[in-house]
């Protein structure tokens, strides 16, 4: 019975572990993209995982294949991160 009980225990202690690791989208609209100088300009909410508020803001993008889906206008849902000292735009929607 003890044995059951520690697995019960460490599996919601992955589980909840996962959880908190999982990424934070965060919504914005595309202002600008500059593809010659590889960033992006977006309008967001507020991003809590780097504690700014919401702003206007220049990124970098952390994979190429994102800017198919990065037009002036378009509304998003992004997570950004710091990549090598730069805040970049690390996942889309």
């Amino acid at each position: 019975m003890k044995l059951a009980t520690a697995f019960v225990a460490a599996l919601l202690l992955v589980s909840g572990a996962s959880t908190a690791l999982a990424a934070e989208f965060t919504k914005g609209v595309v202002k600008k993209v500059d593809l010659r100088a590889k960033k992006v300009t977006i309008v967001h909410e507020e991003l809590t995982s780097l504690d700014m508020p919401a702003m206007t803001m220049v990124f970098r993008v952390a994979d190429e294949a994102m800017w198919e889906h990065l037009q002036e206008g378009k509304e998003i849902e992004f997570v950004a991160g710091r990549v090598n000292g730069k805040i970049t735009v690390t996942e889309l929607k």
